[in-house]
């Protein structure tokens, strides 16, 4: 949190406003009063002039001349007696043909009044008959106050010309520059003054308060360590009191409060579904890992640079936006979709987020493994459905021709081959079955003990070369007779597992094919293979071949009695020795299986063969 700027403190806005105030009062005072000394300057230059025209007898003077300009000389000379010397304004005589006839300044006598004075002033006297003023500036920049009066002929009663005055304002002006520096000065000082104690006012009362904030700022910011102190009675005072009655429980409160929130970062960062957050209008407030995992979004792209049509809502038309918030108006919603050769599992529903008011929270559950699963299981059901019920419809066929009677003895004994070989096959599919069952709940009983596994391909070779060669096969046993492998291992168990796989080569291949098998130690593992030339398995069937009833060619398996078991009763009891078995190979250039097992390595064991 940061401290308030000067600018904006609560001290320096009242010292602005006491600056304010007597700047303001200052001002209008100095104008006033600076208004009222220049108009009383002027007020006092005009009753000056006025009463020295009117009290010196000029008016009445040039009044009784009949004509002005033959008493030019006269006029002139009682100007120059009379005036030039009592007044330091300029005054002229002008006649009725604006002709200066008389001046204190000589100078300017018997020219164009036009040229030097304000024609249009004078001709306005001349046609009113009543004293004018005006002011003027000269082509020399001096300021200059006229005043003009009329001259009325005794003799005639007309306008005989008029007395002009000129005075210079520039003393007028000075004085009044010289008090509006002095007004300006003062308003400094005042200024000054007023500023220094307004903020030696203004800290007497803030400094309370920036204790008081100084301590809420620390507070903020998670340190609950400092008190406000509490120096008054007054406001600030219970103001701060209550700061630190809050303090113990704001602490408390925040405590509880970071605590449930690392729980909800530990559990939305952790929990295995995704989640995302939305608004109405697309935008991502959040996404877990999780979600990021399923919908590949990489950690170097943040929630706020996502949109949801960019990452859910162009999968399918039933999770667009618009779907989706219309729906989740309506309550939760749930729905399935695959993506990226996954199955996903949606739902969600309206949430109130806190900055973007009403938005969707959608929650994503990877559903593959259950899929697939589930559709195991269905297949499961139905292939030892039709396992069970083919020999079943086969026997009962059977049984039912010899109830009739009329059967031959020879086509008896056939038609009961017939029912003993389907009624085996029956049989072993069940024994497959429980197996598999003991197997997937643990319950199998295993008897390992440390062995040569060199001896029990020996046993399994020789086993299958009475079959081999009635299909005209060739098995070779390229392993080393005398090399000892010694293994911990299931006799009964693991032998089961390689005729099972000796067997089925021996059904895939052809006549004449060749079937190898073969044991070489690699370091701490002896890896078994079982190679023949037969018919292969397509790209697209490798991965599905360890499934329960899946059969690359259904139609030869059937013919050939193979349920689809084998296999995967051979893949848990590899696994249940600790070890694996791979697949290689390519239709129809034969198939390789690789069976890995760890060997033994120190003797001493119970039970050593």
């Amino acid at each position: 949190m940061k401290f308030p700027k000067a600018k904006t403190s609560i001290r320096w806005r009242m010292a602005l406003i006491y600056f304010m105030l007597v700047f303001v009062a200052m001002s209008i005072v100095s104008v006033f009063l600076l208004n009222q000394i220049e108009d009383y300057q002027f007020s006092s230059l005009q009753q000056n002039i006025d009463n020295t025209v009117n009290e010196s007898g000029l008016i009445k003077t040039l009044e009784s001349y009949d004509d002005l300009t033959q008493s030019q000389e006269e006029i002139q000379s009682y100007l120059s007696q009379g005036f030039s010397f009592a007044m330091s304004e300029e005054i002229s005589v002008v006649n009725n043909d604006l002709l200066v006839i008389a001046s204190t300044n000589t100078a300017i006598t018997n020219t164009p009044a036009a040229n030097i004075f304000d024609a249009g002033l004078i001709t306005r006297v001349m046609s009113s008959l009543t004293p004018q003023e005006s002011d003027v500036v000269t082509a020399e920049s001096v300021s200059v106050k006229n005043f003009c009066y009329p001259i009325v002929s005794d003799s005639t009663g007309e306008t005989s010309g008029v007395v002009f005055i000129r005075a210079d304002k520039t003393s007028i002006n000075n004085l009044t520059s010289q008090s509006r520096r002095i007004f300006v000065r003062g308003t400094l000082i005042a200024l000054v003054i007023t500023v220094i104690l307004g903020l030696l006012l203004a800290n007497n009362i803030t400094s309370p308060i920036n204790k008081v904030t100084e301590t809420v700022a620390k507070m903020s910011e998670g340190d609950f360590s400092s008190e406000v102190p509490v120096k008054s009675n007054d406001e600030i005072g219970q103001l701060a009191t209550m700061f630190n009655m809050m303090q113990g429980k704001l602490d408390e409160t925040l405590d509880e409060i970071q605590g449930e929130k690392s729980k909800l970062e530990t559990i939305l960062k952790y929990m295995a579904d995704g989640l995302i957050a939305i608004t109405k209008d697309g935008t991502v407030v959040h996404i877990n890992e999780a979600a990021r995992n399923m919908l590949g979004i990489g950690e170097e792209i943040s929630a706020s640079d996502c949109n949801y049509e960019s990452i859910l809502g162009h999968i399918t038309p039933e999770l667009s936006l618009s779907t989706v918030v219309n729906n989740s108006i309506e309550g939760d919603t749930s729905l399935n979709f695959d993506y990226n050769d996954c199955t996903f599992e949606v739902r969600y529903g309206r949430i109130t987020l806190e900055d973007a008011g009403a938005g969707v929270l959608i929650l994503l559950q990877d559903i593959t493994e259950r899929q697939k699963l589930e559709d195991m299981q269905k297949d499961f059901v139905a292939n030892v459905s039709h396992e069970l019920k083919t020999p079943l419809a086969t026997v009962k066929a059977y049984t039912e021709t010899l109830m009739d009677g009329g059967v031959d003895p020879d086509t008896s004994d056939h038609f009961l081959e017939i029912i003993d070989s389907e009624a085996d096959r029956m049989t072993r599919l069940v024994k497959d079955l429980l197996q598999l069952s003991r197997l997937d709940h643990k319950q199998e009983r295993w008897n390992i003990k440390e062995g040569n596994i060199t001896d029990l391909l020996i046993s399994c070779y020789e086993k299958m070369i009475p079959i081999a060669k009635q299909k005209k096969q060739t098995l070779t046993a390229l392993f080393d007779k005398d090399t000892e492998l010694r293994v911990a291992f299931d006799k009964d168990r693991f032998e089961q597992v390689i005729l099972n796989i000796i067997s089925n080569s021996v059904k895939y291949t052809d006549e004449g094919g060749h079937i190898e098998l073969n044991a070489v130690k690699e370091g701490a593992v002896v890896n078994i293979t079982i190679s023949d030339d037969g018919f292969g398995i397509s790209k697209e069937d490798l991965p599905r071949i360890f499934e329960r009833f899946y059969r690359v060619d259904k139609a030869r398996s059937r013919a050939m009695g193979s349920s689809g078991l084998g296999l995967a009763i051979s893949k848990q009891i590899i696994e249940e020795h600790h070890g694996t078995i791979e697949v290689q190979s390519e239709l129809g250039k034969g198939t390789t299986m690789i069976i890995c097992l760890p060997l033994v390595t120190h003797r001493g064991i119970a039970n050593i063969e």
